[in-house]
């Protein structure tokens, strides 16, 4: 269950930062909402985070979130603000990824 969380809190990180570029691209009260929506995802995934690092230790779980964090931002960036998608971005990427699932595979938690 601490895992789920864990992604679930990953996934919120990947909410504030969308949120932030966003709020970026926009003016007025379309900026405010973003904002807003900037610091729920932001408290819900800190929350989360509190929690699962409680019964998982905080090195790997700290790594294993903003690991997810930064995976799912770079994608987001890739397909929603059409950042380029070069083979040494997409390479580095799945190093990541590798890097965050081999965390987990050798977690005692």
């Amino acid at each position: 269950m601490n895992w789920l969380l864990l992604i679930l809190a990953g996934f919120f990180e990947v909410g504030f930062a969308t949120c932030l570029g966003k709020a970026k691209e926009s003016v007025g009260t379309t900026a405010t909402l973003w904002m807003v929506g900037f610091f729920v995802c932001l408290s819900i995934s800190m929350f989360l985070l509190y929690k699962v690092t409680q019964s998982l230790p905080i090195g790997t779980a700290y790594a294993v979130w903003t690991g997810i964090g930064a995976v799912g931002t770079v994608l987001v960036g890739i397909f929603i603000f059409k950042e380029p998608a070069a083979f040494w971005r997409i390479f580095f990427l799945s190093t990541l990824i590798a890097s965050i699932v081999g965390l987990k595979w050798v977690s005692n938690g």
